[in-house]
């Protein structure tokens, strides 16, 4: 006989993500002990050996609770019944920028790609599932995000991949139990101080009783979708960027980004609010401080232009319309 079906799944998600990576090189499991990173984990530890690979085992101990350190120890310990090695319990020290889950979540990437330095791995697997996926939707349909956001996370971001986004959590559960894991449920899964739990807990079960089964599966579909006209947007205004520099005239510093107005100012809507806030990261904004408010103030440089001063933007950048040129540089000082 073969696998149980919910472990077949994990496998087969597993077997795909770790196609093209180099032979005999390492990739590290992301493990909480929850169950979607103990599946995952689980299934690593079958297929990495069986691509010519190693696969090894991190847990994050973010120390928010009483016995945060005894539960980092029972996941490594548990690693080489996974066929992981090797395996480490890496401690942080979560900081308050950004509120409570956005510093635990810094803190977390932060430990990983640490541990992937320091270990030499090719990549770090991330046990995010078709559920979080959903959720991570329906939070940006919530807060008004574009398209770039409502795409989700990807399946692969550079050190990164995310085996498990077309998995069910439900079918994490099932291949634990198959396999006799014992996942740890951690209670801030279950905190509804945290907005994500609460559209975990209360929003999509509303959803799913008054619409019908299978709104996480749509959420995620959407997701695809929307990350494919996003890559394509990108890569249309990726192009457009460099021809408007091209085009500019005049002599600029160095540092400055001159776009031709003329360029620009043609392309659809869409592309070209993606092409100045290109232009804005290139200048010196932070990507996380430019809001959609400063790029449609920019864009009024070139759509609703009546001689007005410049649009001030974070990171002490500037942005004026000078004689068909669109200069975007830090100010003086």
């Amino acid at each position: 006989m073969g696998p149980h079906p919910a472990v077949a799944d994990v496998r087969r998600a597993v077997r795909t993500a770790l196609a093209g990576l180099p032979p005999g090189s390492l990739t590290l499991v992301a493990a909480s002990g929850g169950a979607d990173s103990l599946a995952l984990a689980a299934a690593a530890g079958f297929e990495a050996p069986r691509a010519g690979l190693k696969a090894g085992l991190v847990t994050v101990d973010h120390g928010l609770q009483e016995g945060s350190a005894d539960q980092a120890a029972t996941v490594v310990r548990l690693a080489s019944r996974l066929g992981l090695d090797p395996a480490e319990a890496v401690r942080v020290e979560v900081g308050r920028a950004g509120g409570p889950e956005a510093a635990a979540r810094d803190a977390r990437y932060a430990a990983l790609e640490g541990a992937a330095e320091r270990l030499g791995a090719a990549a770090v697997l991330l046990g995010h599932t078709r559920d979080d996926q959903a959720e991570t939707v329906l939070l940006g349909l919530a807060r008004g995000s574009g398209t770039r956001s409502l795409s989700g996370m990807s399946a692969e971001s550079g050190l990164y991949r995310r085996p498990l986004l077309e998995v069910s959590r439900a079918t994490t559960r099932a291949a634990c139990a198959a396999l006799g894991l014992d996942p740890w449920d951690d209670p801030h899964n279950a905190d509804p101080r945290f907005t994500r739990v609460r559209v975990r807990e209360r929003v999509l079960p509303v959803l799913e009783a008054e619409l019908g089964p299978g709104v996480a599966e749509a959420l995620a579909r959407t997701a695809r979708q929307c990350r494919e006209d996003a890559d394509a947007l990108d890569a249309w205004a990726g192009s457009a960027f460099e021809s408007a520099r091209a085009a500019a005239q005049g002599d600029f510093a160095r540092s400055d980004i001159a776009l031709d107005v003329g360029e620009v100012a043609g392309l659809p809507g869409a592309v070209r609010r993606r092409v100045l806030r290109r232009a804005a990261v290139a200048a010196g904004s932070p990507a996380g401080s430019v809001s959609a408010a400063h790029i449609l103030a920019v864009d009024r440089l070139l759509t609703g232009w009546r001689g007005q001063r410049g649009i001030d933007l974070p990171g002490g950048v500037a942005a004026v319309r000078r004689y068909g040129t669109l200069i975007l540089a830090r100010k003086p000082g």
